[in-house]
């Protein structure tokens, strides 16, 4: 990438959050296993996302992410959760009609 993070905008320095976050869990493989999803929620997503406790509720998470069904979390079905919490927080941080 050409541009430092210095000239980014807002926008570009979150979607480069974003990616930095999912390889911090993710590390060299580029894929998060069911626990690292959890981690993940947990430690970076715990104001937008209730805290996970229940396997139930993270294996059902993780049926529904997994789009292609093979046990992984990749980065484009990671950022599937990203807009779905994106959006569904975006009442409690959008502007006022």
């Amino acid at each position: 990438m050409e541009a430092s993070e210095d000239n980014m905008s807002e926008l570009e320095n979150g979607m480069l959050a974003i990616i930095k976050v999912f390889h911090k869990y993710s590390g060299q493989k580029c894929k998060l296993r069911k626990a690292e999803l959890k981690e993940l929620i947990n430690n970076e997503m715990n104001h937008f996302i209730k805290t996970i406790h229940e396997n139930e509720t993270l294996d059902q998470l993780f049926t529904d992410l997994d789009q292609n069904g093979d046990q992984w979390i990749d980065f484009p079905e990671f950022i599937t959760l990203i807009a779905m919490v994106t959006s569904a927080c975006h009442d409690l941080f959008g502007a006022k009609n």
